[in-house]
């Protein structure tokens, strides 16, 4: 297990750095365009956008290894260590103080966060993933896409609340990490058999494998519009709290990463949650108020100049 807590550690230090580089490279590319898709061609030949998708991807393949070591639930939630380098990282470099409400809305993160994972530690088991949990993650996502392609369609010509994007990449987010896990269990399951006969099980596999394309590639999607309107901090925090919460309900609701975990675990679980949360939003607060700021938006920065 400890593996598992050192590689997502590391995860978490190179999602930081993806999402600094990621947020300045669509603040350039905002910068120079004159609509969404000239934005989107100048963001595609942005190095420091590349570099910072490049960093985003070693993240996910450095957590997703990380499962293979660790429950779900224990591994997801350390990510919120990102939300600590991304400020200790963005101060250093724009050399700002961060504000006592950013510090302590970090603070209630990382405390939320951190008892989430001790109580996961103590109670969370790993058992083999059944056809039918595999079926009902799969079934989870399809309502999740048809849920957000009818916000997409409702939401045109209106004003877009901005932790909208944050909430949609990290539930996306979520769904590879929750998949990543069910993919790497079977797996583990053939190695251990020694044979690889091919049925039912392997084709929900193949399905696994695609729906964690498609959840990623969307996951990316939702994070650059979440960098337009938010600074890379409050996308960090969302990010690292949103989307280890989802996978962590799917983990014990549907995997049954939890079955034997005592009544006191479930209020713990539920404490935890809704600090951690309470933290996330209290950042964006923070974020977006006229003093305290630690870095601009990049629609905020764009209008300074």
């Amino acid at each position: 297990m400890l593996i598992g807590v050192a590689l997502a550690l590391a995860s978490a230090a190179f999602m930081a750095v993806g999402n600094l580089l990621q947020s300045r490279g669509v603040h350039l590319a905002e910068t120079k365009s004159t609509g969404r898709k000239d934005a989107t061609v100048h963001m595609l030949r942005n190095r420091v956008w590349l570099l910072g998708s490049v960093a985003l991807v070693v993240a996910m393949i450095v957590q997703v290894a990380s499962l293979a070591f660790a429950p779900l639930i224990v591994v997801q939630p350390i990510g919120v260590a990102a939300l600590v380098f991304s400020v200790v990282m963005t101060s250093v470099i724009h050399k700002v103080r961060p504000s006592v409400a950013v510090l302590r809305s970090i603070l209630l993160c990382v405390i939320g966060v951190g008892g989430f994972v001790v109580v996961a530690a103590i109670v969370s088991t790993q058992e083999p993933i059944e056809d039918t949990q595999l079926i009902a993650v799969l079934i989870t996502l399809g309502s999740v896409l048809l849920a957000t392609a009818i916000i997409e369609i409702l939401g045109k010509g209106r004003p877009t609340p901005p932790l909208l994007w944050v909430l949609l990449g990290g539930i996306y987010s979520a769904f590879v990490a929750t998949l990543g896990k069910t993919v790497i269990l079977r797996v583990q399951a053939i190695l251990k058999a020694h044979e690889m006969p091919f049925n039912s099980t392997d084709i929900l596999t193949i399905v696994s494998i695609l729906g964690i394309g498609v959840a990623g590639g969307l996951s990316v999607i939702f994070v650059q519009r979440a960098h337009l309107d938010n600074p890379p901090e409050v996308v960090v925090a969302g990010l690292t709290v949103i989307d280890p919460t989802i996978a962590v309900i799917l983990g014990i609701v549907i995997l049954r990463e939890a079955t034997n975990a005592p009544p006191w675990a479930a209020l713990a679980f539920l404490l935890a949650g809704a600090t951690a949360m309470l933290g996330v939003f209290s950042l964006a607060r923070a974020e977006n108020a006229p003093r305290g700021t630690l870095t601009p938006t990049p629609s905020q920065a764009e209008e300074k100049e």
